[in-house]
């Protein structure tokens, strides 16, 4: 198992690339089983939930082949073209969605379109609870007939999908996006309310159209679908991946350094940079993206609580909580969305910062400066915010279980080493 090694203290400057979004990547890649035309993705991030979504996609009988270059010099522009000519194979099985909750999301095409689904019940991060009972209840409102037996969701609608209005008892964006591609094929008017505004949901919706879908209030808590008939294939680029983009921004605060971060839209991220600005970090828009700079003294503290979208992600609740930990004053931040998602903090109190967790919340009092340390990443976010607290400890810091990065960070030392970092990945 590899592990990541750090030696600290090295201002971060120079240039970082955006991909594409992995959350917006994976339900596009879903929504190629809504037709028997060709779907066309470009901007695809390199990532280990790619070739999983891929691969399951592929035992579903999709075709796929890879357009761009794949190999060292780089992912940008990397096309997927997904052809599911025949769904012959409706079964999503426990080896390939135990790797992913994403997986998930191919139960919504795979009945609107085959009228049957079996797809295993997800594994993931271990962050929470994050029920698919949501998803399968607004299901059976459109008339799927749904059993769980031996791990597995078993699902019907051999008459097919019909459309009805659906109140989400709370916010959930898989739920909204199973539900949106299901609508799309069924007979009539799906109303969709309090849905998630994600902006991948947004991305998820504008694809739909462009295959023929009509959709009405797209990036509104309420989604209006008329059904048609049949979806055609699309040419369609993924919207750039604002939790990458906000994690390299922390980067540069986090570390006293600037980076121009190429390819991102602040417009995603209107209420992590409220937070940041109000710590200290300068934010500027440019013409290809964003400069970000530590260039008023030294960061404040300030609070934050994490909430659907448009308020702040819970995945970069992680990350803003490490560069509160080096902050002058004391900081408050709420989860509100996962309830195991401060697994972070007593690594981060290995490196000498001091969090003490209440309940949601958890009280950081900015310290110095972090130390060096062993410690262990438990899901995808946490792990990133170590690397962030190690790129700002003095000494040197190793990562253990680093694995769940490759799920979201595109060649994450790569970049970082561009741009100063001293950073290695070693096998044990």
């Amino acid at each position: 198992m590899d592990r990541i090694h750090i030696q600290g203290g090295t201002p971060l400057k120079g240039t970082i690339t955006i991909g594409g979004a992995k959350n917006a990547a994976l339900p596009l890649m879903a929504a190629s089983l809504l037709t028997e035309g060709t779907l066309s993705l470009s901007n695809l991030p390199h990532l280990v939930d790619i070739s999983t979504m891929a691969k399951l996609l592929g035992e579903l009988g999709v075709d796929i082949s890879m357009d761009g270059d794949a190999t060292g010099g780089g992912h940008v522009g990397r096309v997927f073209r997904l052809t599911a000519g025949d769904l012959s194979e409706t079964t999503a099985p426990y080896d390939l969605v135990r790797k992913m909750r994403a997986s998930v999301l191919v139960l919504g095409p795979l009945l609107a379109r085959a009228g049957r689904a079996r797809v295993s019940l997800p594994g993931g991060c271990a962050i929470g609870t994050r029920p698919v009972d949501l998803h399968l209840k607004a299901l059976e409102q459109l008339g799927a007939e749904i059993e769980l037996t031996e791990g597995y969701i078993e699902a019907r609608a051999e008459k097919g999908l019909t459309g009805a209005r659906v109140v989400f008892p709370m916010v959930t964006v898989g739920g909204t996006e199973n539900l949106l591609m299901a609508a799309c094929l069924a007979k009539g008017e799906t109303v969709l309310s309090n849905a998630a505004r994600e902006p991948e949901v947004a991305d998820l919706a504008h694809c739909l159209v462009a295959m023929g879908a009509k959709i009405d209030g797209i990036g509104t808590d309420t989604l209006t679908i008329q059904g048609v008939d049949a979806l055609s294939g699309a040419d369609y680029s993924v919207v750039p991946d604002r939790i990458e983009t906000g994690t390299y921004a922390i980067a540069a605060a986090i570390t006293g350094g600037a980076l121009t971060i190429k390819g991102a839209r602040a417009d995603l991220l209107e209420s992590v940079f409220k937070v940041l600005v109000s710590a200290g970090v300068d934010i500027t828009e440019t013409q290809d993206g964003l400069h970000i700079a530590r260039t008023n003294g030294p960061l404040k503290g300030a609070d934050m609580m994490t909430e659907p979208y448009p308020g702040f992600p819970t995945d970069m609740q992680a990350q803003v909580m490490t560069l509160m930990a080096v902050a002058q004053g004391a900081s408050m931040i709420t989860e509100t969305i996962f309830e195991n998602r401060f697994m972070h903090v007593p690594e981060l109190c290995r490196m000498g910062a001091d969090i003490n967790v209440h309940g949601s919340s958890a009280i950081v009092r900015g310290v110095e400066s972090l130390s060096g340390a062993q410690v262990m990443a438990t899901d995808l976010r946490a792990s990133v915010s170590l690397i962030l607290a190690g790129l700002a400890a003095e000494g040197e810091t190793v990562i253990n279980r680093v694995y769940h990065l490759d799920r979201g960070y595109e060649r994450l030392e790569e970049k970082l080493s561009a741009c100063g970092a001293n950073i290695r990945r070693m096998a044990e």
